[in-house]
């Protein structure tokens, strides 16, 4: 019977410091190796190979992070920048509308000191103030009153022409009526010929109007009214309006003129003001003008 074998519960080797030790002397001849030769670079490259898969793997959740970060990122920078450009461009167009509006008011402003040259009165200039919102009558609104000699009946004007009467004041402000207000009348006369005449404001005040007239007056379309001096109110020779159209009734005798204003209040932000001496003007007072052809 041969003799039982002791069972061995754990299989033993080599032990530890054992194999210690010899990893720590092939380590030390695998860095003496390849310090100085390049016999392992071929092994190097093959283990490199081989792990860069799983070297991708481990690092492409950190890569993927790093992605959406730089894309946050870049669309933010993109927008801002947008945002920026949009107001690059806004403050442009802001600033060539006002450069035109600057130079615009600028030659209006050098016309009108041409007429200031040529009128032999002393005058104000006024700028618009603000227009009252209202659908009846033509007003405006200067910057200047009574403190800068502005009276009511002084004559408003522009390079155009006459614009309207100042018909209140205050201080520091002036209320003009246009010429096309139905509550205003201005002396004028046909350059043409000569004929006097009284324009008045229109009812639904976008035109100006001659009345009274009879079928034989020589008034034609196409013909310019200009002040005529009559009553010292407005001098004699500004440019007031263009007939467009004469509408003579055969059966009653008289005819009505139709003109266009050749001044434009819509238009311009400055105004003269002729300092007229001693104005006799009252609006809507019960003696008009007389002046007759």
């Amino acid at each position: 019977m041969q003799g039982q074998r002791p069972i061995r519960l754990f299989k033993r080797g080599t032990s530890a410091e054992v194999k210690l030790t010899i990893l720590a002397i092939l380590a030390v001849v695998l860095l003496v190796v390849d310090a100085r030769s390049t016999w392992l670079d071929p092994i190097r490259q093959g283990l490199a190979t081989a792990l860069y898969p799983l070297q991708r793997a481990a690092m492409a959740p950190g890569d993927l992070a790093n992605y959406l970060s730089s894309w946050t990122d870049s669309a933010a920078l993109v927008r801002s920048e947008k945002e920026a450009l949009q107001r690059q461009r806004i403050e442009l167009a802001q600033l060539s509308t006002h450069a035109a509006q600057l130079r615009a008011e600028n030659e209006q402003l050098r016309r009108l000191l041409q007429v200031s040259d040529t009128v032999n009165q002393a005058s104000v200039a006024v700028e618009v103030f603000y227009e009252p919102p209202n659908a009846f009558d033509r007003r405006l609104i200067f910057n200047k009153g009574a403190a800068a000699g502005i009276q009511p009946g002084m004559p408003v004007i522009d390079d155009g022409g006459v614009v309207g009467q100042i018909i209140r004041v205050t201080t520091r402000t002036a209320e003009a009526a246009l010429i096309t207000d139905d509550q205003v009348s201005v002396p004028v006369q046909i350059l043409r010929n000569g004929v006097r005449l009284i324009a008045f404001g229109s009812p639904d005040g976008s035109k100006v109007e001659v009345r009274y007239l009879t079928n034989d007056t020589d008034i034609e379309a196409g013909d310019t009214l200009v002040t005529s001096g009559i009553g010292g109110l407005f001098p004699a020779g500004l440019p007031v309006a263009k007939i467009t159209s004469v509408e003579r009734d055969s059966s009653t005798g008289f005819a009505v003129a139709h003109a266009t204003p050749l001044s434009y209040p819509e238009r311009y932000r400055h105004f003269l003001v002729l300092l007229v001496d001693e104005p006799e003007f009252m609006l809507g007072s019960d003696d008009e003008p007389t002046d007759q052809p």
